[in-house]
């Protein structure tokens, strides 16, 4: 089966935030953002869109990736003050190699990822996906980490594959080229509705998911430590903007649908569905302490985080 490529080079991310538009360099935040069109990390344009950064003196430079592993390596790299919806494990283990990432804030807690097979495809649950492929978006990310939980849990045979965005999944899945499929809604409803695929799994499913910060907001140490207000106020206006999405301010439905070209009321559907606002309350890093075991038995660290290292780690930025 032809494996599926759709990585975004590191060349790239950086080729694109350096044809960014210049803003003054005490005021400019520089981003990589994961799976650029779901809900919850669409945080970053729709505050822009609506004034907030720029009310906080704040102009953002956004790249999108298909997957944490992409957007956690201009960051650790430098070329980055922020990454947006990196793997909780994939950004322990890329601290416990020695890489200057911290953690300031949750992204999502909980998930609304799901998997999915064609409907004209035997695989109707996980159990049956012996000898088959399985999807998740680039190694590190979260969906990666979810798949193996999978595997680990239900002793599935099934062979984990990257297939990067959405997008590009269902593109795969509909080619035969993987048998199971990932999402996050709005991507893959339309064809959930016409009968085309069938829901498989659930990222809550999987007990890895079920209480945990799964995907978190990461700042390079260095910028961290040299642009700590600035990175501040980046933090209010995000947080700040979270209230706005979740207002009765009929415009943020208007900004998404537009954004992800979906019609207004299957956006507002994938707000008032699937995404909570707890999940995405970036104030607190939930289940730590599970995410270090399954980190250690998916193998993604040695052995567990010490104390002064989770401490070292997780600098959430408080609310102000």
């Amino acid at each position: 089966m032809k494996h599926v490529r759709n990585a975004i080079s590191a060349a790239v991310v950086l080729a694109a935030l350096a044809s960014a538009a210049p803003a003054s360099a005490e005021d400019q935040v520089k981003l990589t953002i994961g799976q650029r069109g779901n809900w919850d990390t669409a945080i970053a344009h729709l505050g822009s869109k609506a004034g907030i950064f720029k009310k906080h003196g704040l102009e953002l430079e956004m790249v999108y990736t298909s997957g944490s592993g992409e957007t956690l390596q201009p960051v650790v790299g430098g070329a980055v003050d922020l990454g947006l919806a990196v793997g909780t494990l994939g950004a322990i283990a890329a601290y416990a190699k020695g890489a200057p990432v911290r953690i300031i804030g949750a992204q999502a807690t909980g998930a609304a990822d799901y998997w999915y097979a064609k409907t004209s495809s035997p695989i109707k649950t996980l159990q049956d996906t012996a000898g088959k492929t399985i999807a998740y978006s680039t190694n590190g990310s979260s969906t990666h980490s979810i798949v193996r939980a999978f595997v680990s849990e239900f002793k599935l045979t099934a062979k984990p594959m990257p297939t990067g965005n959405p997008a590009a999944t269902l593109t795969a899945v509909m080619t035969d080229q993987v048998d199971v499929g990932w999402a996050s809604p709005p991507f893959g409803l339309k064809e959930l509705e016409a009968g085309t695929i069938r829901v498989v799994a659930k990222a809550t499913d999987a007990p890895l998911v079920r209480g945990q910060t799964i995907r978190v907001i990461v700042a390079n140490a260095d910028a961290l430590a040299k642009r700590k207000p600035v990175i501040e106020r980046f933090m209010q206006a995000y947080r700040e903007t979270i209230d706005y999405m979740y207002s009765a301010n009929p415009q943020v439905i208007k900004d998404y649908a537009e954004f992800v070209n979906v019609p207004e009321p299957l956006a507002r559907r994938v707000r008032d569905e699937f995404f909570p606002k707890a999940l995405v309350n970036p104030d607190e890093i939930k289940g730590l302490d599970s995410l270090v075991e399954e980190a250690v038995t998916l193998k993604f660290i040695p052995t567990p985080l010490t104390q002064q290292q989770r401490s070292e780690l997780i600098q959430v930025v408080p609310r102000k």
